[in-house]
């Protein structure tokens, strides 16, 4: 700002001097000429050194507002709870960290110093004028209220539709997203032309809502930058009917029509600066929409870590409901799981198994009642101290674009390449990784879709494993890998899960013979409780969630002899 104004002092001063030098060539007075021809040369120089500084320093103020400002969003974003992520598209977050950034740091950068500027100008090149003639200073600007009840009324006319157009533009990154992170399902059912065709929507959306706001800029800037033309006619009029009558000299008429064309640049800078200043606002609302969210899931001030002990979990009267409008997913949940026992929990889907694992990890809260580890409720845990006694490996198991190992590794940084090679081993994940050309350091695509289903929950079973966790969750954490690799992995969680406090989600027999007992679990209720067998004889749901007979089919003849 102060660059700006000291570049902006000089642009008004050169008109001064070039009046005083019309002056000196109408006086015939050569001297006084080269002098003043020196200080506007001067004083030109002046204004480039510091406009050059201006725009250096602007650039670096404004690519750190934005630099800072992505660094909050995303740690922001790190912090808030899952359910946030649950009622928010992934393409909108993202237009907000990118595009919305991107105006405010024009904004700050460009629109803000040219609206200093202009305002300045203005300022000081009126009361030059007012000094050399107070008359012709009223004429040029006679204009200004009406070009201030226009920037007002231009001002509110703008603001809604930009705030639409950022809108817009998030509606198509979303879409555009979700289309990239499905392109297997898109192609696998030959929807391109569907999924172009709600691109393409979404596309005219932004379109039309561009050019409604286009017509309100197209009607309200060259609005603002005609009327100081009524200004300088004016001072046209008056200021050579003064001189003919000698009222005035010639060099102050022209430096007074020098300022009055000067204006002309710096009101069309406000009426530009407006509209940044605008679009700016509008992706301000929408990003501090999510900075001032404040995250409902967090640490107490006075957690503490999580205790010493075995994993001995405890849900009292416990109901969960996602959202006032959406139904209870669990409801008055009562279980009691013994340190380091393993528990099977089986259910229809949608009955609530998920949501009771996500509980234990404190991914949500309940809505009523208590989850509780080793004696002290989870609330009043400290989060990571939680989180990092607790595995979990779901069906859809998440790989990161980067190497295997650092995959399997996540969970534990600093994990030494023997360890990872362990953890790869007991979920028979090894033979594969070795075969690969680059083996450990093999980069897997994005989500590790270059590798298949079973050798992507293989990874993630190895990734909870090196995390050597208190309370392992394994949810359907086998349902990808098929009969033989499975009844070979056994062995390898049976070791993992020995000593420890285990869930294992699954309808399969063969994956939740690992436990000890089951759990059965119905429109969010806990219906029964007992060992397979018992289960099986007296429970007709039991019998068909799993298959009927109690054998599952997809056994191997060794798997009988392991149930067994």
């Amino acid at each position: 700002m102060v660059f700006a104004w000291m570049a902006m002092g000089m642009t008004v001063l050169i008109p001064l001097l070039v009046g005083l030098s019309v002056n000196a060539i109408d006086d015939a007075d050569t001297q006084q000429l080269l002098l003043l021809v020196g200080a506007v040369l001067l004083a030109a120089v002046l204004r480039l050194g510091l406009t050059v500084i201006r725009r250096i320093v602007a650039g670096r103020v404004s690519l750190a507002v934005e630099f800072d400002l992505r660094q909050e969003v995303y740690e922001h974003l790190m912090i808030l709870e899952l359910g946030f992520f649950d009622r928010n598209q992934t393409g909108q977050l993202m237009s907000r960290a990118t595009v919305d950034l991107q105006a405010i740091r024009f904004f700050l950068g460009y629109g803000l110093i040219f609206f200093s500027q202009a305002l300045l100008t203005v300022l000081l090149a009126g009361a030059v004028m007012v000094v050399i003639n107070p008359l012709l200073a009223l004429m040029a600007l006679a204009p200004a209220p009406i070009m201030v009840f226009t920037a007002l009324r231009y001002t509110r006319q703008s603001r809604p539709a930009m705030q639409e157009v950022q809108q817009r533009v998030a509606e198509l990154t979303a879409q555009a997203e979700e289309s990239v992170t499905g392109i297997r399902v898109v192609k696998a059912f030959a929807r391109e032309d569907h999924q172009f065709e709600r691109f393409q929507g979404a596309v005219d959306r932004l379109f039309d809502q561009s050019i409604r706001s286009t017509r309100i800029q197209a009607f309200f800037s060259p609005l603002i930058g005609a009327l100081p033309q009524i200004g300088t006619a004016l001072v046209l009029l008056v200021g050579g009917h003064l001189v003919l009558n000698g009222s005035i000299d010639l060099g102050e008429f022209t430096a007074f029509y020098t300022y009055a064309l000067m204006l002309a640049g710096p009101l069309r800078s406000i009426g530009m600066a407006l509209g940044m200043g605008q679009r700016a606002i509008a992706a301000g609302n929408r990003l501090f929409e999510v900075l001032d969210r404040e995250p409902q899931l967090v640490s107490k001030p006075n957690a503490r870590p999580l205790p010493e002990g075995g994993g001995a979990v405890k849900f009292d009267a416990v109901s969960l409901s996602y959202g006032p409008e959406a139904p209870d997913a669990l409801v008055g949940v009562d279980l009691d799981v013994p340190a380091g026992a393993k528990v099977a929990l089986v259910g229809p889907s949608g009955s609530g198994k998920t949501s009771l694992a996500a509980l234990l990890a404190r991914l949500y809260d309940p809505t009523e009642g208590s989850v509780s580890i080793d004696g002290v409720d989870l609330r009043d845990v400290d989060l990571p101290s939680l989180r990092h006694q607790i595995a979990y490996v779901s069906d859809d198991s998440f790989l990161f674009s980067d190497t295997i190992a650092t995959n399997i590794s996540y969970a534990r940084a600093g994990a030494s390449q023997e360890e990872i090679e362990r953890a790869a081993r007991l979920a028979q994940a090894s033979e594969f990784i070795e075969a690969l050309l680059d083996g450990y350091d093999t980069v897997v695509g994005e989500r590790g879709l270059t590798l298949s289903g079973g050798q992507r929950q293989r990874i993630a079973i190895a990734r909870a494993l090196l995390a050597d966790p208190r309370i392992l969750i394994l949810d359907d954490a086998t349902s990808s890998l098929d009969a033989t690799t499975e009844q070979e992995i056994r062995a390898g969680l049976a070791e993992a899960m020995s000593g420890r406090t285990t869930f294992v989600i699954g309808h399969r027999l063969s994956t939740i013979s690992l436990a000890d007992s089951v759990i059965l679990i119905d429109q969010g209720r806990v219906v029964d409780q007992g060992s397979i067998d018992e289960l099986k004889a007296r429970s007709s749901l039991f019998r068909d969630l799993t298959g009927g007979t109690g054998e599952d089919p997809l056994f191997v003849p060794e798997d009988k002899e392991v149930l067994a």
